[in-house]
């Protein structure tokens, strides 16, 4: 009973300390002890007993429209998972498995001219992200890396700056904005979703390219996932308001390098919307867990499919 509440005491300490930091970074948190207490402990508590039933790695998805809070959302549960379950607990984002320019403006000559902007799928090294699973579910554990993407160069990083991972998993919390996703019927690509696809995807060749991908390589990929959870913004105006405050965090983390103005974000988030709107209808009825996130960017319910 001791051991209990006094994890719990330090799991509020280190809790309260990380919020703190991220106010700095961006808006204020509000009911700080009622989201601990409500969302991120019930969901760390989930995640700990699906672990016990296995006791092997397992992996938890976790996505939501950009500016959704991800990032933030995955440090807390990795940060409660370690201090109070005692679980070693790794994450990464599908976003550092992004393809390389030369990659992708490779790709823009020989496909279509929209994937040279990372984003959608297709655009990022599924062969490296399959190989990163591979490692990381293999019995016989052996240290590796995990690439790194810089967003502010719009390239990945040399692999002297990867993340090193040296002991094996307890949890993995595999983030990102379309994971989970799933793809589309033929007829559904058909009407365009905004000027982008309108202006620039005449013959269907970007979108028909995308919805091949995430139903094909895509979609054994995120079968690796045990449990996927689910942060629905009330709608995609949303993801532009708060894809904007990433911005704002981004040019303070990355000391001034390059960020985007608000018609290069307007311009950037049409990449995401059709497939951010289909998310928002189907995976609100197949993730496991369902956390609504309302207007002002708080997390507002919770639901345990």
């Amino acid at each position: 009973m001791y051991a209990a509440k006094s994890r719990y005491l330090d799991t509020k300490k280190k809790y309260l300390n990380f919020l703190k930091k991220q106010e700095v970074l961006g808006e204020p948190f509000f009911d700080k002890l009622g989201q601990l207490n409500n969302f991120y402990i019930p969901i760390c508590d989930f995640i700990n007993k699906k672990y016990q039933s296995k006791l092997k790695t397992i992996v938890i998805g976790l996505s939501g429209g950009q500016g959704s809070g991800k990032t933030t959302i995955t440090e807390i549960l990795k940060l409660i998972l370690k201090t109070k379950y005692k679980l070693n607990t790794i994450n990464f984002s599908i976003d550092d498995f992004y393809k390389t320019r030369k990659e992708r403006k490779k790709m823009s000559k020989n496909v279509h001219q929209l994937f040279y902007t990372r984003g959608v799928p297709g655009t990022h090294d599924i062969k490296l992200l399959k190989k990163t699973f591979k490692l990381i579910l293999n019995k016989k554990f052996k240290t590796f890396n995990i690439p790194k993407f810089d967003k502010s160069i719009d390239d990945r990083y040399p692999k002297n700056k990867w993340r090193k991972v040296r002991k094996k998993p307890n949890i993995v919390i595999f983030e990102g904005w379309c994971v989970g996703a799933e793809h589309q019927k033929t007829h559904q690509l058909k009407k365009p979703t905004n000027l982008l696809e309108k202006k620039f995807d005449e013959n269907l060749i970007w979108r028909k390219k995308v919805n091949k991908e995430l139903k094909t390589r895509y979609n054994k990929l995120f079968n690796l996932i045990d449990s996927l959870i689910f942060l629905k913004v009330p709608s995609f105006k949303y993801v532009y308001k708060w894809r904007l405050l990433q911005e704002k965090k981004l040019k303070v983390s990355s000391k001034g390098k390059k960020t985007m103005n608000k018609i290069q974000v307007k311009n950037f988030i049409m990449y995401y919307e059709r497939i951010t709107n289909y998310m928002l209808k189907n995976l609100s009825q197949k993730s496991d867990i369902l956390v609504t996130i309302d207007k002002k960017h708080r997390l507002n319910k919770i639901k345990f499919n």
